[in-house]
């Protein structure tokens, strides 16, 4: 089969692999139908990630079919369309139990393992260990297109920003950041009955997006943006501020954006440290959240998807095949540039 492979900092080849197969009886065999790119991999191909070392096929998002199915496997049959998630688990460790797959002991201690630790799903193909409590049996109304994004944007932004940050009835909240996970996370604030959201953001696409996706107000980032968000909420500030970049200066704008006693709800992946200006925030009694993603609310999420309520298919801008893998990449990396959300990869 072919597939993307990791050669190492800034190197990658859509090359010929050994085919994807069965090596433990819960594992079953997914021919990849949809896959997408990731914030992530544009990290690991920086070289950013240590752990993801020469040869390891790339991607830890996919809707499929299954092709093979190990002897323990209950839940799944040869043929069954399924969402592949970000996250692994074994369901019955100390962190699978507390409803935290995200730090599965039984996989390694991180729950993130496809395009990781062990080959990943922007292939033909992909091995996809402890089958019966990883998989999500895709509901027949809901397209590939639109259960691509729950595998790991849209239970982000849910999850790390919207459940984290405790959003509840009549809330104003920001999103700093309306790129994917950004977006994620303003789309599903209604679910919580949020009365107001301003998103935040440099590019002008995606300000205009993010209105299309359920901000009431944006804001173009610049030196006033504390300042016209607190003039948007009666000098007060947001009761939840979320973070959905990654970097010092954006966390310490949506630090900036909360009232006394809100919380500020951090999904951004930090690669350098972060200094909070602790001297002011302590005495406004805020509450800094953060974390990896769980993927437990793909559920939710996918009778949210199937009854119409998330309209998930507007995170896909783009559409590519297989063969376009590298162009599909040059896009989603230059995606401001290119007026980009998400990329759909199919394999015709």
């Amino acid at each position: 089969m072919k597939a993307l492979v990791y050669h190492g900092p800034g190197q990658k080849a859509w090359e010929d692999v050994p085919d994807a197969s069965i090596r433990e009886p819960t594992d079953v065999v997914v021919k990849v139908d949809t896959t997408t790119i990731c914030g992530t991999d544009l990290h690991i191909l920086h070289g950013d990630v240590p752990a993801v070392t020469d040869g390891r096929i790339l991607g830890h998002e996919a809707v499929g079919t299954v092709t093979q199915v190990g002897d323990a496997v209950k839940g799944f049959s040869v043929g069954d369309r399924v969402l592949v998630p970000a996250i692994t688990k074994c369901g019955r460790c100390e962190y699978c139990q507390r409803n935290m797959p995200s730090h599965c002991q039984t996989v390694g201690g991180i729950g993130w393992i496809f395009g990781h630790l062990i080959d990943g799903t922007q292939a033909e193909s992909v091995r996809v260990p402890y089958a019966d409590t990883s998989l999500y049996a895709v509901p027949a109304n809901v397209t590939n297109e639109q259960a691509i994004f729950l595998a790991d944007s849209l239970p982000t932004g849910y999850e790390v920003g919207v459940l984290a940050g405790k959003v509840r009835p009549g809330d104003t909240v920001a999103v700093v950041g309306a790129g994917a996970v950004g977006l994620s996370a303003i789309l599903t604030t209604g679910l919580w009955g949020a009365s107001r959201v301003i998103a935040v953001d440099t590019n002008k696409f995606r300000l205009d997006t993010a209105r299309d996706f359920g901000a009431t107000d944006t804001v173009e980032a610049s030196d006033n943006t504390t300042a016209e968000v607190l003039e948007l909420t009666g000098g007060v500030g947001v009761d939840v501020s979320i973070e959905a970049v990654g970097y010092p200066e954006t966390l310490l704008t949506a630090a900036s954006l909360v009232r006394p006693g809100g919380t500020i709800a951090n999904i951004g992946v930090h690669g350098v440290p972060v200094s909070l200006p602790m001297q002011d925030m302590w005495i406004q009694n805020v509450t800094l959240t953060m974390g990896l993603v769980d993927t437990v609310s793909i559920p939710t999420l996918l009778k949210m998807v199937a009854s119409g309520r998330i309209p998930a298919e507007k995170m896909g801008t783009h559409s590519f095949t297989f063969a376009q893998m590298d162009e599909a990449y040059d896009v989603f990396k230059n995606a401001a540039e290119n007026s980009a959300l998400k990329v759909v990869i199919t394999p015709t």
